[in-house]
């Protein structure tokens, strides 16, 4: 078994100071050298799955996974730390007596993938004696020797470091010489080569790759000691490193610059040095009622927090807890058909297919093919987000498709899909939606933010906040954060913008489990308004 490392990135600024890197330090070079032999693979397979029939196992999947892992660390105009990690192993699950198994092992010979067959057997049958009730598996038909691959321009894994450093080394150039006091800028890269097989007559190979390039600018009122930050507006996406072009033409001239398709990190840097300054001496926000105009790089944080988790159906069943708690959609809520999760304008929906996404596979980790569903559908909570195992319980016949483990080592269970908000059916643009709202604020990226154990009550903050007066934005504003319930909130959404202003962002670290595990998962939507939501001033002391 390979150790779990980690590396701490003191002052990083992103809510994440420790960092899972699973697998072993090596070269650089060793992240473009080619993994297992697909014919070797399949041999493994094969005498994983004959093996455990023989040993009364009634179904068996494995997975034979290679993890690829590069970061690459900076601060100011010098490189702090780059990491390149590589860990290789398979995962073997059984069902024997109607319960669960589960092994893994690094040792790749016939004679370790034997001893770890009969040690998922073993575990399953023991305990077989404490199993209520038989697992249940959702049929899945075989797809035969199919593979999938995240389609990209350009792998990351074969930019050189020196081009990579030169880029992040530009981006916090960029960012001193319009006035920051300090910057951290990142890359993070990742690469899992997946071969998936099952007694369901699957063997499934699949090559994912993610990207996430964010940083950190500080600002600093030397004559106060007074300091402001703004983070980069990049998203974590299921890209190769084009993402990083930069191309004019997904570009979105707002406030600030947004970003579509691609993203200009040297570009966002120096504005976030002249924002953060600005945040120095932008008045502080009066607290009360107001409407609020939600840009996608901030609003995909909400979606994520008060609808993908508490739709996760492990939560609503309390069988997970772990990462601030269950959940308060019940099954009695949908079961009733008429739960009114938020408004007639709110569709949300479960996506594991969207191109340029986190979440985007061909196949989950138990070998289902993916797809989209309903989640809410005019403001109506429909379904959940379920697997093979699951979805029995909710009379359902078919896996959702969003099994996932984030390790050969770790077992694969229900994660989260790119859970997104439909845009909306009529044209409708940023600015039209601005000359409506009489008093409102204007909130762009993803800040500090709070829920409780049922997923019901949050706050949520943010990185720039624009406060709008009869239909006009009139200027900054800081220290805010909005309050509310999940149920509230969505029901408070009266309007969301067209297509035309669909964006991706979403979480490149998103914790659960226990043992934790981490996968990514992407939230797109449009600009959203959401009227009479309670803000508070952050900076604001009682007594």
């Amino acid at each position: 078994m390979d150790r779990r490392k980690f590396l701490q990135l003191s002052g990083a600024g992103l809510g994440v100071s420790m960092l899972p890197l699973s697998g072993n330090l090596v070269a650089e070079s060793k992240l473009t050298q080619s993994g297992i032999d697909l014919a070797v693979k399949k041999e493994f397979a094969d005498v994983v799955l004959n093996s455990a029939r023989k040993l009364g196992a009634s179904y068996a999947d494995v997975r034979i996974g290679r993890y690829l892992n590069q970061y690459v660390v900076t601060r100011e105009m010098k490189v702090q730390n780059v990491v390149n990690t590589e860990s290789i192993g398979m995962g073997i699950r059984v069902i024997a007596n109607g319960t669960w198994g589960f092994a893994a092992t690094n040792d790749l010979t016939t004679d370790g993938v034997a001893r770890a067959t009969r040690q998922a057997v073993a575990t399953a049958k023991a305990n077989a004696k404490y199993q209520q009730e038989p697992v249940q598996l959702a049929p899945v038909k075989g797809h035969g020797e199919v593979s999938w691959q995240t389609p990209i321009q350009k792998n990351a894994m074969q930019i050189p470091i020196a081009e990579k450093v030169d880029l992040l080394m530009e981006v916090n150039k960029s960012a001193l010489d319009a006035g920051a006091s300090y910057i951290n800028s990142m890359l993070y890269l990742v690469n899992e080569q997946k071969y998936f097989a099952s007694t369901d007559g699957s063997y499934i190979e699949q090559d994912v790759h993610r990207l996430w390039a964010p940083f950190s600018v500080t600002a600093v009122d030397k004559k106060t000691g007074g300091f402001r930050t703004r983070q980069g507006l990049s998203q974590p996406v299921g890209r190769g490193f084009e993402y990083l072009d930069g191309r004019t033409q997904d570009k979105i001239q707002s406030q600030t610059v947004l970003y579509r398709d691609s993203y200009d990190m040297t570009e966002d840097a120096r504005l976030a040095a002249q924002q953060a300054q600005e945040k120095l001496t932008a008045k502080s926000v009066k607290p009360g009622k107001y409407d609020l105009v939600l840009d996608p790089s901030h609003l995909w944080l909400t979606i994520h927090e008060s609808v993908g988790h508490p739709l996760e159906l492990d939560r609503v069943l309390g069988y997970e807890a772990n990462f601030a708690g269950t959940s308060f959609a019940t099954l009695d809520k949908w079961r009733s058909g008429k739960f009114q999760y938020g408004s007639d304008r709110v569709n949300l929906y479960a996506d594991k297919v969207q191109p340029g996404s986190l979440g985007a596979v061909g196949y989950d980790d138990e070998g289902v093919k993916t797809g989209n569903w309903d989640l809410v559908k005019d403001g109506v909570l429909v379904n959940y987000q379920a697997i093979r195992d699951q979805v029995h319980m909710l009379g359902q016949k078919e896996s959702h498709g969003c099994c996932y483990a984030d390790s050969w080592s770790s077992v694969q269970f229900q994660r989260m899909s790119n859970v997104s908000l439909s845009p909306g059916k009529e044209e409708l643009s940023v600015d039209d939606m601005v000359k409506d709202v009489e008093k409102g604020i204007y909130i762009v990226g993803a800040g500090s933010f709070s829920i409780d154990q049922q997923r019901y009550n949050f706050q949520f903050g943010g990185q720039l906040f624009y406060e709008i007066e009869n239909g006009k934005i009139t200027g900054m504003v800081e220290d805010v954060a909005y309050q509310s319930n999940t149920q509230e909130f969505w029901n408070a959404c009266s309007q969301v913008c067209d297509k035309r202003d669909y964006r991706l962002g979403g979480s490149f670290f998103d914790g659960k489990g226990q043992p934790s595990q981490i996968s990514a998962v992407s939230h797109g939507s449009s600009t959203a308004r959401f009227d009479g939501i309670n803000v508070i001033n952050t900076k604001r002391k009682l007594g």
